[in-house]
């Protein structure tokens, strides 16, 4: 069974979403999702500034598998990128949650993203699994 903390919303993409104090979002991949994609080799981030669409490409990561693309939960600008995962991108394997986020967003005003409860998720790794 994956590992979900409870205070992350996650999306159907296997992403996770931390809102942080100032009103961004730092965003992931799930535990579930690196250990299906199993020892990471690459990460390939966007740049400081760029604009990201919801639902868009946000970043890829390749392991000795295979390489994936993971998505944008939420439009908005890259405040900031986990340059550590240039070096060491199984961060995202040891630490998915913390030394292992992605990127770090500022959302659009207004924008709306659809995210699961810890919960949700829970049935939908069941299903999958099922």
């Amino acid at each position: 069974m994956s590992e979900l903390p409870g205070d992350l919303q996650y999306t159907k993409d296997h992403e996770w979403l931390r809102q942080e104090e100032d009103g961004s979002v730092t965003i992931g991949i799930t535990d579930h999702a690196q250990s299906a994609l199993g020892d990471l080799v690459y990460v390939e981030l966007p740049e400081v500034g760029q604009d990201l669409q919801a639902g868009g490409e946000m970043a890829v990561v390749e392991s000795v598998k295979a390489a994936s693309d993971v998505y944008a939960p939420v439009s908005g600008s890259v405040l900031a990128v986990n340059d550590e995962l240039a070096d060491d991108p199984e961060r995202i394997n040891t630490d998915p949650y913390e030394e292992g986020w992605i990127v770090r967003l500022q959302p659009e005003q207004g924008g709306e993203h659809e995210t699961l409860t810890p919960d949700e998720y829970q049935t939908l790794l069941d299903e999958l699994d099922g």
